[in-house]
C-alpha cells in the first residue's frame, strides 16, 4: 500500500496523544536546528538552506510518509554528494539534480520497489556509511582547529595535505571551544541521556564565544545573517543537455534517500514494534525532494538519529513531524538572528559526533567475525567511496555484492549444448 500513515493513526487521535507529539515535535526541532545548519555548510551550502530542508522536505514526509514516527530533512549521507554536485556543477545544478532525484523516487514509489531494499548486500551500506563518516570527519578538521586556507576541496586526497600545511594557522580559541562542545555533548548523553545535552553543548559552547569575545567564527561572521523567511517557490535552469549531465548525481540522490528512509523506518520499527509503508515512503521522499528543490533547498530524506529522538521523546504519530517542522519555520521567521551565533568549531564538533555515530563502532567487531566475502565487499566500498567516488563505490559494491549472492547458490543444471557444425 502506499497510502501515508498519517490516515490511519490519527483514526483514534486523542488530547493525550497530540500533547505528546508536540513535546516530541519540540525536542526534535531543538536537535534538528544546529544539524540542518551544519550539514549545510558542510555540504557547500549556505546554511539556511539546512532549515528550509528541515522545513519543507521534513514536513512532506511527516505527512504523506509510510512511517508513523519517521522524521525527515538535510542528512549527514548527502553531505559528500552535494559538495560535489555544487563544486562541479553549482547550487542550481544540485536543485535540478534534487528535483529529478525526486521524479525517480516518485517513479520507485509507483512500481513498488520499496521492496527491493532487500537485495542490497548489508555490506555495501555499512561501507559507504563508514566511508561517508571518514569523510565528513576528514572535511570537519579545519573548522575544528580554526585552521585557514581558502579553498576546500572536495578530493579526500587534496584535504589532507592542506590541513598539514595549514597547521601553522591553528587557532586555540577555535580548538577549547569545539573540545568545551565535545565535552558536553558526550559527557551529558552518558550521565543524563533525557536530557537535551546538544543543545546545552552547543548553546554554552557559542555563548562562550560570544560573551568572551573570542576569535573565532561564527556562522553570522562568515556567512552574514540567516535569512528569516522562507524563498519564494521556483524551478531551476532546465535543459536537455543540463539533464543528461545532472542523470548520475540524481540517482546516487535518489538512491541515498531511498535507501536511508527505509532504513530508518525499519529502525523505527524495532523501536515502537510498528510497521511502514516501503512503497509509501518512498512516494513520500520523492514529494518532499521535489519541495525541498522547487524551494531551492538539499535533498532531504528519513534521519535514523532523529526519529530515534522523536519515539525517545514520546512521539506516536506523524504529527511529532510536522510540529518539528513548523518549530523550525518559527525559529527561521522570528529567531533566526540567535542562530546566527552557533560558533563554527561547535558545530565542526557536532558533526564529528554524528560522523562517528553514523560509523557505529559497536558494530566493528561483529564485521571482523563476518564472512570473509561481506568483510571483503564492507572495505572494497569503503575504500571507493573515500578514495574514488560514491557513485562508482555504490554501483560497484552492488554490483560484486549480488554476484558473490548468487555465487553461493547452487546453480541448476544447464539444458544448454554446443551447436553442430
Amino acid at each position: 500500500m502506499r497510502l501515508p500513515k498519517i490516515l490511519t493513526t490519527l483514526r483514534s487521535y486523542d488530547l493525550n496523544q497530540f500533547l505528546a507529539d508536540v513535546l516530541a515535535g519540540l525536542t526534535v526541532a531543538m536537535v534538528a536546528l544546529p544539524l540542518s545548519l551544519a550539514i549545510a555548510i558542510a555540504s557547500g551550502a549556505d546554511p539556511a538552506k539546512g532549515l528550509v530542508t528541515a522545513i519543507i522536505g521534513g514536513f512532506l514526509i511527516s505527512a504523506l510518509g509510510g512511517s508513523r514516527v519517521q522524521i525527515g530533512g538535510p542528512t549527514g549521507a548527502f553531505i559528500v554528494v552535494v559538495f560535489s554536485v555544487i563544486a562541479e556543477h553549482g547550487y542550481d545544478g544540485l536543485v535540478l539534480a534534487t528535483l529529478m532525484a525526486g521524479l525517480i523516487l516518485l517513479v520507485a514509489g509507483y512500481l513498488r520497489a520499496g521492496r527491493l531494499i532487500a537485495f542490497i548486500p548489508e555490506a555495501v551500506v555499512n561501507g559507504f556509511t563508514i566511508g561517508i563518516a571518514i569523510i565528513i570527519a576528514t572535511s570537519q578538521v579545519k573548522d575544528l582547529l580554526g585552521l585557514h586556507f581558502d579553498h576546500v576541496p572536495a578530493d579526500i586526497l587534496e584535504t589532507v595535505p592542506m590541513l598539514v600545511q595549514s597547521g601553522d594557522s591553528l587557532n586555540p580559541a577555535a580548538l577549547g571551544i569545539a573540545v568545551l562542545a565535545l565535552v558536553l555533548i558526550i559527557g551529558l548523553r552518558r550521565l543524563a541521556p533525557r536530557f537535551p545535552g546538544l543543545i546545552v553543548g552547543l548553546s554554552v559552547a557559542s555563548l562562550v564565544v560570544v560573551v568572551m569575545n573570542l576569535p573565532v567564527d561564527t556562522i553570522q561572521s562568515r556567512f552574514g545573517a540567516l535569512s528569516a523567511s522562507l524563498p519564494m517557490p521556483a524551478l531551476p535552469e532546465v535543459s536537455p543537455a543540463r539533464i543528461v549531465e545532472l542523470v548520475p548525481s540524481a540517482i546516487v540522490i535518489a538512491f541515498l534517500a531511498g535507501v536511508e528512509s527505509l532504513l530508518s523506518a525499519m529502525v523505527a520499527d524495532r523501536m515502537i514494534d510498528g510497521h511502514h509503508r516501503p512503497n509509501a515512503e518512498l512516494t513520500a521522499q520523492g514529494v518532499a525532494n521535489i519541495g525541498s528543490a522547487l524551494f531551492g533547498g538539499l535533498p532531504a530524506t528519513g534521519a535514523i538519529a532523529r526519529t530515534a529522538t522523536n519515539i525517545r521523546a514520546g512521539g506516536k504519530t506523524p504529527v511529532a513531524g510536522l510540529v518539528h517542522a513548523l518549530v523550525l519555520l518559527l525559529i527561521l521567521l522570528f529567531a533566526a538572528p540567535l542562530a546566527g551565533h552557533l560558533a563554527m568549531p561547535v558545530l565542526a564538533a557536532l558533526l564529528m559526533v554524528t560522523a562517528w555515530n553514523m560509523s557505529e563502532p559497536q558494530r566493528w567487531p561483529s564485521y571482523l567475525r563476518g564472512p570473509v566475502g561481506d568483510r571483503v565487499l564492507l572495505v572494497l566500498t569503503l575504500v571507493l567511496t573515500v578514495f574514488v567516488d560514491l557513485t562508482v563505490a555504490i554501483g560497484v559494491g552492488v554490483a560484486v555484492g549480488l554476484a558473490l549472492r548468487l555465487s553461493q547458490r547452487k546453480a541448476p543444471p544447464s539444458d544448454w549444448t554446443p551447436p553442430e557444425r
